[in-house]
């Protein structure tokens, strides 16, 4: 019994590990940047569904509002090769204008399962108006 017990043991703790996605196409990137929703550049973000874009610290963004509550914010550089014009939104997915690779928007991941994750940053809803969004 204590065999069995020992190996159940073994098999539980190698199949332990972290689910977050190492993106290691963005080195030394970093943002922190409060918008404020209010502001007319954002007006699109005011239904759910809806997108906007703009120029953070030099970065071009997207900020996708998903639910009254949720948004999702991803940098258009396009993750893979030398491609120096940025990715378009289709409504579901991101795409890289060079080589026309697909990034589910939800999470950023290539749509063929291949190569780098699109650059996703953190977004923190700290009020009705504003967000915080950082990497």
């Amino acid at each position: 019994m204590k065999k069995i017990l020992f190996i159940f043991s073994c098999f539980l703790l190698m199949n332990c590990g972290s689910e977050t996605v190492v993106n290691n196409c963005f080195l030394g990137i970093s943002i922190n940047e409060t918008i404020n929703l209010s502001n007319p550049e954002f007006i699109d973000l005011q239904v759910p569904g809806s997108h906007a874009t703009t120029v953070l610290q030099g970065r071009n963004i997207i900020i996708i509002r998903r639910t009254s509550s949720e948004y999702k914010v991803f940098d258009l550089q396009c993750p893979e090769g030398e491609c120096s014009s940025p990715m378009t939104f289709d409504g579901l997915k991101l795409i890289c204008s060079c080589d026309q690779k697909e990034y589910n928007s939800l999470n950023g991941s290539p749509i063929d399962g291949e190569g780098c994750f699109a650059l996703e940053y953190n977004v923190l809803h700290t009020s009705s108006s504003t967000l915080q969004i950082t990497r």
